[in-house]
């Protein structure tokens, strides 16, 4: 998929100037895109708290941002204006967070359910390389894609038949 598209604002997610200024200090001097992503990501994960009362699914990127609440759609939304507004592609991505935890240790925020996170362009040698900002990690075997696109209303589901656990929403 070109990276082209998911340089520039979408419906969604305006260039918001709060967010700009939250991300630029965070990311590394001469760092690559990666390097980029993987400051912000686990600063999300540490200052946005995970409340699924907080938002709903049309709640504006800025917020969110401002209220430093939501679920795993506002921690991507936010991790794709910030990394956007220093000129790097970043997608939305949708599907499911599937994890088996050691034992002893606590399922990641959003498993066995439908999650987001977010891609972003590391450039032909790397390609499109996911970041998970509600849990601060690389998207990994367990994150099973669904749907990628500039944002939430790129990919929402419109129509169809979902089999699964009664508690979805």
């Amino acid at each position: 998929m070109a990276p082209a598209p998911y340089l520039f604002p979408s419906r969604l997610l305006p260039l918001e100037p709060e967010i700009m200024a939250w991300a630029r200090p965070q990311l590394p001097a001469g760092g690559d895109c990666l390097a980029s992503a993987l400051a912000l990501a686990p600063s999300i994960k540490a200052n946005f708290r995970y409340h699924t009362k907080a938002t709903q699914a049309d709640t504006p990127v800025a917020e969110a941002f401002a209220i430093r609440r939501g679920v795993c759609q506002d921690f991507a939304h936010v991790l794709i204006v910030a990394l956007r507004s220093v000129g790097l592609p970043a997608a939305y991505v949708s599907g499911y967070l599937r994890t088996y935890p050691p034992p002893g240790q606590p399922r990641l925020v959003g498993a066995d359910a439908m999650h987001a996170w977010v891609a972003v362009w590391c450039g032909p040698q790397r390609g499109w390389v996911g970041i998970d900002p509600t849990n601060g990690v690389l998207a990994n075997a367990d994150h099973l894609v669904v749907g990628m696109g500039r944002d939430y209303s790129d990919i929402s589901p419109i129509d169809g038949v979902f089999v699964g656990g009664w508690s979805q929403k």
